[in-house]
């Protein structure tokens, strides 16, 4: 069994609302988790949801109104950060713009007090963590912007610190250069296997990078798992729509035996789908379905229990793929994602066409909130 290398124990922390005097709002509302070591986990969710100010009170840069944080089960409670095992890469490098590479990472090694003879083969050291050995010598101005977030990364790791925390790291490189960091920050992880404890609003970012996420909204953490668990088997409707994208039909329970339940659509339509609890009959639901697994005009695929017709209301033609907007009887609509796999693929259907759109029952989720 893995070591638990953060917890949160009913981490509660409040902050005054100033228009409302007296009154408190609470940015992290009870929140219990536990971080492995040697884990990249991320916090996930958009902004204000509490992500930011957790990773602050690891850090030490904020203390809890109550509950506990323990690093390597040692309660941290007023610990100052500096005497905290953990170091934080901020979206903001941070690097001194005066001074060279060798001397930004050997920073935080000389205000530690640690000899001259031990400071330069561990910075040499951490250079070469983050690929960028043989520029001791630049300046910051001198790097590119993935290159000044190496750097940065390595004056957080040459403190060879137990936990890193990385708030948005890659929050202002570009889309291309940040999905290479993305790889790369993973893969460095792994090399020197600290535990890693990442804060994001970006969906994508934490199912590449994490072995587990954890999504939060309103300062509650809704659901803990790793990337297949989140995106598979979202446990609400937010979670759904906020990792991926997601079709929401909405009707009633008809009824259930085992995990599938029949649930009615408007009039008449009966569409089959996963439930993992059991729900009486009437009670309101969502399927949630991702539109890559849904169909249009499917022909030859028994397995597709649910069938219903649709018009085509907007057609999105994007190389790999073709997006359809699909509406329903009783104006509910729905996302289809068909993948264009074969050379020379069109789109199957055009706006204004009648269409048929099908689904396994497994590839739907009933949700009840």
């Amino acid at each position: 069994m893995a070591a638990i290398a953060v917890e949160l124990k009913d981490v509660v922390k409040e902050f005054a609302e100033p228009e409302k005097k007296g009154e408190a709002f609470a940015a992290v509302n009870h929140v219990d988790l536990q971080i492995n070591d040697g884990e990249f986990f991320s916090l996930l969710g958009p902004s204000g949801c509490g992500k930011t100010t957790s990773l602050r009170m690891i850090a030490g840069f904020e203390l809890p109104t109550s509950g506990e944080v323990l690093i390597h089960g040692k309660p941290m409670g007023k610990t100052p950060p500096y005497q905290r095992p953990v170091n934080t890469v901020f979206q903001s490098y941070a690097l001194f713009p005066h001074m060279t590479i060798f001397e930004n990472v050997a920073f935080g090694l000389q205000m530690k007090g640690v000899s001259k003879d031990d400071i330069a083969p561990r910075v040499k050291e951490a250079l070469s963590m983050v690929r960028l050995p043989g520029y001791e010598n630049r300046k910051p101005k001198q790097l590119s912007g993935g290159q000044q977030q190496r750097v940065a990364l390595a004056r957080a790791l040459v403190n060879r610190p137990e936990v890193l925390l990385l708030d948005e790291p890659l929050g202002a490189l570009d889309l291309k250069l940040r999905k290479e960091m993305q790889l790369e920050l993973k893969t460095l992880q792994r090399e020197v296997g600290i535990t890693f404890i990442y804060v994001t609003h970006d969906q994508e970012e934490a199912l590449t990078m994490s072995d587990r996420i954890g999504v939060m909204s309103k300062g509650k953490l809704l659901q803990l798992g790793n990337s297949s668990d989140i995106y598979e088997s979202p446990n609400c409707r937010f979670v759904a729509d906020f990792i991926g994208d997601t079709s929401f039909i909405n009707g009633k329970i008809k009824a259930q035996q085992g995990r599938v339940a029949e649930v009615i659509v408007g009039d008449k339509l009966i569409l089959r789908a996963d439930c993992e609890q059991p729900l009486p009959a009437g009670t309101e639901v969502s399927i949630a379905v991702r539109p890559e697994k849904m169909h249009v005009n499917a022909t030859g695929m028994r397995e597709l229990e649910n069938a219903f017709q649709g018009r085509v209301i907007n057609v999105v033609y994007i190389g790999t793929d073709t997006h359809y907007g699909v509406e329903l009887a009783g104006s509910q609509k729905v996302r289809v994602r068909e993948q264009n796999s074969m050379p020379g693929s069109r789109p199957v259907a055009n706006v204004g066409d009648e269409v048929t759109v099908s689904f396994a029952a497994a590839a739907g989720r009933i949700l009840t909130e």
